[in-house]
């Protein structure tokens, strides 16, 4: 027991009795306001040996940690098996509406250290390149591809709405990557956009390039080596790999069904998953 604090309690009880305001007390006793405030109220009412007694109980041994609800554990445990690994931020959006539980993102970072081990991936001291700044949608849309061994994924996201499109392609060509563009421009993205932003790979080239222009004013290649360029396709394309078709190398063969795979996760994706980045709400709604 800290006998500064009992010291300190009596001569700040001494002092409000002489008639000295509790601010100048806090000042000269070096502790807060409101500490002064509740101890004086504590020995107006137990009197100055009864709030002492009380105080020095109530500081003996270490404090009972809270116990959370089983249930409660069960239910975080479950939404983040069922939601492939997801962050805490999103098992309290899902606790909120299936549940009508709220919980801090904290307190859910300490349950599930219970089972798993959880790490940050954010790198602090980083270069960061350019991101770009939208107000709208269908301002800037990015593209890249993901290497599936055998097939190959283009991938684009309007980094506004976080809508995205992907098509499995058997080639990493700029046929396939023009190909690409103008099913995404005509299925997801209005037709035409502000800008098209790429990294500088061959499918990104050639006829890629000779026909970009018909579905934005600008098409900027990202520089390479510049973390955060790609920042939002980059975010999607691990969501791909870890949500939906993993690390694994596919076949030709298996492009269909790759393909089934990867439509099922785009409806889950845009109508049920919640996004952080708008503000923990799906890309896109039914209502």
């Amino acid at each position: 027991m800290d006998m500064r604090n009992i010291t300190k309690i009596t001569l700040a009880w001494e002092l409000y009795e002489a008639g000295v305001h509790k601010q100048d007390i806090a000042k000269c006793l070096e502790v807060n306001r409101d500490t002064v405030r509740l101890w004086i109220q504590g020995v107006s009412r137990y009197g100055l040996l009864g709030f002492l007694d009380q105080y020095t109980r109530a500081k003996k041994g270490p404090r009972r940690g809270r116990q959370v609800d089983p249930i409660l554990k069960r239910w975080i445990w479950k939404i983040r098996e069922r939601e492939m690994h997801c962050c805490g931020q999103k098992i309290a959006y899902f606790l909120e509406r299936e549940h009508g539980v709220s919980v801090s993102v904290p307190k859910i970072y300490e349950i599930l250290k219970e089972k798993w081990v959880v790490k940050s991936k954010w790198k602090k001291n980083q270069v960061r390149g350019y991101l770009p700044e939208v107000s709208s949608p269908r301002e800037v849309v990015e593209m890249d591809t993901v290497d599936f061994g055998g097939l190959f994924a283009f991938t684009g996201i309007d980094i506004y709405t976080r809508e995205v499109d992907v098509m499995m392609a058997p080639e990493l060509t700029a046929e396939h990557g023009y190909l690409f563009l103008k099913r995404s421009m005509q299925r997801r993205f209005d037709g035409h956009v502000h800008l098209v932003q790429t990294d500088g790979g061959h499918e990104f080239k050639s006829t890629f390039k000779q026909h970009v222009g018909a579905y934005c004013d600008r098409h900027r290649i990202a520089r390479p080596y510049k973390k955060n360029e790609q920042a939002h396709i980059e975010s999607f394309n691990r969501s791909l790999r870890k949500e939906c078709l993993g690390w694994t190398k596919y076949r030709l063969q298996e492009q269909a069904q790759c393909e089934e795979l990867v439509e099922t996760f785009l409806d889950r994706y845009h109508y049920h998953r919640p996004h952080m980045g708008i503000g923990m709400k799906p890309p896109l709604s039914r209502g």
